[in-house]
């Protein structure tokens, strides 16, 4: 039994994590060895995301997963073999950085057995919830927020207006048919809309905003009732921007909060890349030497371009 919702900062207690893909983007390396385990310099996504879910004050973090993918929540278990080697050969760097994913969250699986969309995996995570709590977190392990705490923010909102608050980003305008797109209404703050419809993937000229949705939700618990209500699409999954629809059309509120910082997308190579360059360059041990690599790389490559 987890503490009672009043002990969680932001009264927030479970952060619903999806995780039950199968990484096929990133084959052959994700034939054994699950996507969200890759590591971002030397820490996996999924532990990013759980640092993340504990800044925001939760204690659960519900994993949707793949029967063949139990290695996600392995990570988040005890290793006393490995910390009792650490520990007498006197490697404490390393011994404190095993046991960090332990120590940060509660982190408990929640099996999806077929893949019927972000709305069925979220469906899901209801069955672990508290009867104390009426809002749950939500963040894909494809996105990584930087710098963290756009969810404090949502969290004060939701506490001011009620209903639920996505996190979005402002994008060019060319670059809009990539994303979900809110449809907006000012609210009197400059951060801060009012959602009154999506748009998924829209053409250039027919985007309402430039607003794009990323992996940060917060959603009242009412999101459950929602997903029982929508008609599954393509595919026969159901997904949860159709669930959010469906919430504003009877008048539930949802804002957005817009959010000023990046954005790095783990789920393909070049923006998994990306991250671990971004990461690497803030490091404090690998940091240095990388930006003269990079540096020393792009001159040999010029070098060559002139050469011919």
């Amino acid at each position: 039994m987890t503490e009672p919702i009043e002990n969680h900062k932001n009264s927030v207690k479970t952060v619903v994590v999806p995780a039950a893909g199968l990484g096929t983007r990133f084959l052959p390396a994700t034939k054994r060895v699950p996507k969200e385990l890759l590591p971002v310099v030397d820490t996996p996504g999924i532990e990013l995301i759980a640092e993340e879910a504990a800044q925001l004050g939760a204690s659960r973090l519900a994993i949707i997963t793949a029967p063949q993918k139990s290695d996600v929540l392995a990570h988040f278990e005890a290793y006393p073999e490995l910390v009792n080697t650490l520990r007498e050969r006197g490697k404490l760097d390393q011994l404190r950085k095993v046991e960090r994913a332990e120590k940060l969250i509660d982190a408990v699986p929640v099996k999806q057995d077929q893949p019927l969309g972000l709305g069925h995996a979220v469906g899901l995570a209801e069955a672990v919830l508290d009867d104390d709590e009426d809002v749950v977190a939500v963040m894909l392990p494809d996105d990584i927020v930087m710098p963290m705490g756009v969810m404090d923010e949502m969290a004060r909102l939701r506490a001011e207006k009620g209903g639920s608050v996505l996190c979005a980003f402002e994008v060019p305008h060319d670059e809009v048919s990539n994303y979900g797109v809110f449809d907006v209404e000012e609210c009197g703050e400059d951060t801060v809309r009012k959602v009154v419809g999506m748009v998924e993937k829209p053409d250039a000229d027919e985007a309402p905003s430039n607003f794009v949705a990323t992996g940060r939700y917060l959603l009242d618990r009412s999101i459950f009732d929602a997903l029982r209500r929508i008609t599954p699409g393509k595919g026969g999954e159901l997904q949860l921007t159709d669930a959010i629809e469906l919430l504003i059309e009877e008048g539930h509120p949802v804002h957005i909060v817009i959010h000023d910082g990046k954005r790095h997308d783990l789920g393909n190579p070049g923006g998994f890349i990306r991250a671990c360059v971004d990461f690497g360059l803030d490091h404090p041990e690998y940091g240095p030497g990388l930006k003269r690599a990079i540096k020393e790389m792009l001159a040999e490559r010029e070098s060559k371009k002139r050469r011919g």
